[in-house]
């Protein structure tokens, strides 16, 4: 050692003289921040759900039950719109927000204090839900003190434990308010592929899954048997175990009758059996005839290869094809309140999906709205009528959110704050362009506005 203390060689990577040791301090620097901020936005959360809150019970003008949901869903579009995010998506942070300020306030004073993570307050939620009010404070301490111990990913089991041991429950009566949320789900990835969740009682998911696994099998026995006597210009089928259960599940679930259906076991047509699932997709002439491979695309989703689109395109019970006429054109306007199918599909292939901001839901499965009121003089014209979801037709009527078209298709939001909010046409993913030869289009160089 030197004189002063310091070595007298290079320093090793532990020292506080270490090129890292800069890094780790902004790191820690950076990570006070987002605490910080995560602490000031759980907080205005919670408050913007305690407005809403109040502003319905003083509010008469909601239909009976409706109050308090459509005050939510009007503030969460607002911080949606302001933060660029899906509305949605608010309104979930904003009851998770609540839950924490306001039914775990010692979980959040630990979060405050930095002797627990976000990570553990999630987990402590998650873990707490439907435990009894009177027991939640108990619950709380020993679950602090249980995450002051280890990291977030790590505490899942001993919480989820602890609340079994706490709850008055039994474990049928847990397991039955578990079974009421379960649910279906699909997450949207790339290449066009998707993954198709579901949230199901055990018994359930294991017997669809065993279920699979026989036929998969069965169908691979009955491979092996073809094999022996193979038949001429047949294909082999060559499958994986894998491949086969999710082709097995993706034929039952388009094409089977479910148990559930009010008909099932009798000679009458099952109404459910009869449905038959829907998807809109764009895509080119060029792709439908084979001249190109180019993608489609799935409204509301993602891009659908070029041979998948075309058995779609080819199976008219399930396909809505869509031609414009260049000369004739489709009409714009008529005089009933309900437009005419081919004004429909003009609508459905121009907006393609709700026309609210940020909203995807698509338009097969929203809607068509008069902007301007049918019952005030609103037109039944394509530049009064847009596509919007269930939610946000409702929020238009019973909210102080308003909506006027200016032109084109545009729609113009206007916050109850007075925020302004453009939602322009949708561009598709998918592109048509005319071959014009050089001339212009129906309706080009006029002020007449065009059909889209």
């Amino acid at each position: 050692m030197t004189s002063n203390g310091e070595s007298a060689h290079e320093p090793d990577a532990g020292s506080s003289s270490s090129p890292y040791a800069g890094i780790v301090d902004r790191v820690c620097q950076a990570d006070d921040l987002l605490h910080a901020a995560n602490i000031a936005m759980t907080r205005a959360l919670a408050e913007a759900g305690r407005s809403a809150l109040r502003q319905a019970a003083r509010s008469g003008e909601r239909p009976r039950g409706m109050g308090s949901d459509m005050e939510m869903r009007s503030i969460a579009a607002e911080i949606a719109g302001v933060r660029r995010s899906h509305d949605r998506r608010a309104q979930s942070e904003i009851d998770h927000a609540l839950t924490i300020v306001d039914d775990y306030p010692a979980v959040f004073e630990a979060w405050e204090q930095q002797r627990i993570t976000r990570d553990h307050v999630d987990v402590v939620v998650r873990m707490g839900c439907g435990l009894a009010d009177d027991i939640r404070d108990d619950y709380a301490r020993q679950a602090i003190s249980i995450c002051e111990r280890d990291i977030a990913s790590r505490v899942r089991e001993p919480l989820r434990n602890l609340a079994a041991r706490m709850g008055s429950e039994s474990f049928t009566e847990r397991h039955r308010t578990a079974a009421a949320k379960r649910g279906v789900w699909v997450t949207h990835g790339t290449d066009g592929m998707s993954e198709l969740g579901a949230s199901l009682p055990t018994v359930i998911a294991a017997g669809i899954h065993d279920r699979l696994t026989a036929m998969a099998q069965s169908v691979k026995d009955a491979r092996a048997t073809a094999a022996e006597a193979p038949v001429e210009d047949s294909a082999p089928d060559v499958r994986t175990m894998d491949q086969l259960r999710a082709d097995i599940l993706g034929d039952l679930l388009l094409g089977g009758a479910p148990v559930v259906d009010p008909t099932y076991g009798s000679d009458a047509a099952g109404p459910l059996g009869a449905i038959r699932a829907q998807v809109q997709v764009t895509l080119t002439s060029e792709t439908v005839t084979g001249i190109d491979d180019a993608p489609a695309e799935l409204v509301g989703a993602s891009l659908i290869d070029a041979d998948t689109a075309r058995k779609l395109a080819g199976r008219a019970r399930i396909w809505n094809r869509l031609f414009v006429d260049p000369i004739t054109r489709t009409p714009v306007e008529v005089d009933t309140y309900r437009p005419p199918a081919a004004m429909s599909r003009l609508l459905k292939a121009r907006d393609q999906h709700c026309r609210f901001p940020g909203c995807r839901r698509a338009a097969i499965r929203c809607e068509l709205d008069h902007t301007i009121d049918y019952a005030l003089g609103g037109h039944t014209h394509i530049y009064n009528l847009a596509h919007l979801c269930q939610r946000h037709h409702s929020m238009k009527q019973f909210t102080k959110w308003e909506v006027r078209q200016i032109g084109g298709g545009v729609l113009e939001w206007t916050s109850p704050l007075g925020r302004v909010y453009r939602e322009d046409v949708p561009i598709p993913s998918v592109c048509f362009v005319p071959d014009t030869g050089g001339a212009l289009p129906p309706g080009a160089g006029s002020d007449e506005p065009p059909p889209f």
